[in-house]
Parts: structure tokens; sequence; C-alpha cells
């Protein structure tokens, strides 16, 4: 939910908290994007390394320290640099999870269904990452608070993959790990 919020709502932020001109945020979009591809092959290096349950932890680390930052910036110096660290996460993440992701399907199945569970929770985690971020943007009246509560479900995330890699101690999948 946050990731897919993040990306969808930051320019969002940048014109109303930043008070950014719609030239220097398509920059930082592009900017976004670049970093998106780097972070990607960083990440399958780093994956290849320390597996890809770790990296995805790793990765949410960093978005929970995206969403703590964005809270404190007010400057488009600050802006630009947040930008970059998204960029260079949000490769990885997206990459990484359909990859990991991917690892735990049946060998023997079909996996059209699962590749649409995927999408399906992808396109309802938008629809409730930014229903929340506009609902605490509506009641605090600041979408500080909205970013900073995005942290949460980055969180939450963390400790799902913390159970599966506990469980992944028990029960190993060689390829996730």
């Amino acid at each position: 939910m946050g990731v897919q919020t993040i990306m969808y709502l930051a320019t969002l932020f940048g014109t109303e908290e930043i008070k950014m001109d719609e030239g220097n945020l398509i920059m930082t979009v592009l900017l976004i994007q670049i970093l998106g591809i780097v972070g990607a092959y960083f990440y399958a290096w780093m994956a290849s390394k320390i597996g890809g349950v770790r990296t995805l932890v790793s990765i949410l680390m960093i978005w929970i320290l995206v969403c703590v930052l964005a809270y404190f910036t007010y400057t488009e110096y600050a802006f630009y640099g947040i930008a970059i660290l998204v960029g260079f996460v949000m490769g990885g993440v997206q990459s990484m999870s359909r990859s990991t992701y991917t690892k735990f399907l049946p060998k023997q199945e079909e996996h059209n269904s699962y590749y649409s569970f995927y999408e399906l929770t992808e396109k309802l985690a938008i629809v409730m990452g930014t229903f929340s971020y506009g609902f605490i943007d509506q009641i605090t009246g600041s979408m500080r608070n909205s970013i900073f509560a995005l942290s949460l479900f980055f969180a939450t995330g963390m400790v799902f993959l913390l159970i599966l890699r506990k469980r992944l101690k028990t029960h190993p999948i060689k390829a996730a790990e």
C-alpha cells in the first residue's frame, strides 16, 4: 500500500506541501524512474548474495526511513534527496517483490491464478493506501501525517516478511533464500 501510494501521490505532496512548480516535479519524476532501473539491478544483485526475503526487509527499512524523512521535509532540495532515495528503492521493491513471490509458487501448478491474485491485491493496495492517505490528510489537515502513517504499512509488511523468514528456517525453500 505504501509504495504505490507514495508513487502516485508524491507530486501532490511536492505541489501542496513543498510548493514546487510543475517543471521541477516533472524532472523529479524522470529522475525517480531512471534511478528505479539502477535500483532494480542493484537489489537483484543484493538478492543473489543474501536472498530475496532479506533484501525485501532491507528495502522496507529504507521505505520507513523515506516516510520519516518526508515528514520533516520542507525544502525542494530535501525533496530531491528523498526522491533519489525513493527512485532507488522503488525499482528494487517492485522487482524483488515479484521475483520473490514467484519463488514461493508451487512448482507443479499453473501460475495464472497466482499472478492474478498478486495483481488484484496490488490494485486493492493502491485503493486502500490512497484512501488512507486522503482520510488522514482530511482528519489532520496535513499530508505529512499521511506520509508518516504510511510507515505503518511498511512496518506491517516487514513483520510479515520476518514471520515468513522464520518459517523458512523450519521449512526451507531453496530458491527463496
